[in-house]
């Protein structure tokens, strides 16, 4: 059945408008509705998730009310490790058929911040990045692809920490090193 439709929605001629086809046109809205709705699927289908229950675990034992719309961003956010701006979660998660608004994926991913399930990496004041790898690690950032890409901290040495202010602790360090395509490689 699932060939039918996609052969249906990619092989069927074009419609001419005219007063005669009314009805036709009603039935091609719907087509329209449902070659949407097909589009989405197969769009949903290159986007991992984790299942709902999975989801809902990961969020309980961090403390997290496991609401429809944290649970439709934690089953993008958990299904491997990666680095997503909120835009790019909010497109992931609209295409696996769930609804959010712009701003509850911010204040979501800001809770999940906050809790520490995911990590907010800041390439630059206009560029974030949701990071689900909370381990001790880095990251390059290509600055002409917008490519972050992770470092393992045991790859760099760091030396003579500067003494801290008094009345502070350190709650962690983080190196982002920016780099470019090489134009000179050929």
């Amino acid at each position: 059945m699932f060939v039918w439709i996609v052969s249906r929605f990619l092989i069927r001629p074009p419609i001419l408008l005219n007063s005669n086809n009314k009805n036709q046109i009603r039935g091609d809205r719907l087509d329209l509705a449902m070659h949407r709705i097909l589009f989405d699927m197969l769009d949903s289908m290159h986007t991992e998730l984790i299942s709902e229950e999975a989801a809902t675990r990961r969020l309980q034992a961090s403390d997290i009310l496991p609401t429809l719309q944290r649970i439709q961003i934690a089953r993008i956010l958990f299904a491997r490790d990666q680095h997503l701006s909120a835009d790019q979660v909010l497109d992931k998660v609209n295409a696996t058929g769930g609804r959010v608004s712009k701003a509850t994926v911010y204040n979501t991913l800001g809770l999940f911040a906050k809790k520490g399930v995911i990590r907010e990496v800041i390439v630059d004041p206009t560029r974030v990045f949701y990071d689900t790898n909370i381990s001790r690690h880095h990251h390059f950032y290509n600055i002409d692809t917008g490519e972050l890409t992770d470092i393992d901290a045991e790859l760099i040495s760091l030396e003579n920490y500067p003494e801290l202010p008094a009345g502070t602790v350190a709650e962690g360090v983080d190196i982002i090193i920016r780099i470019r395509c090489d134009t000179n490689s050929h």
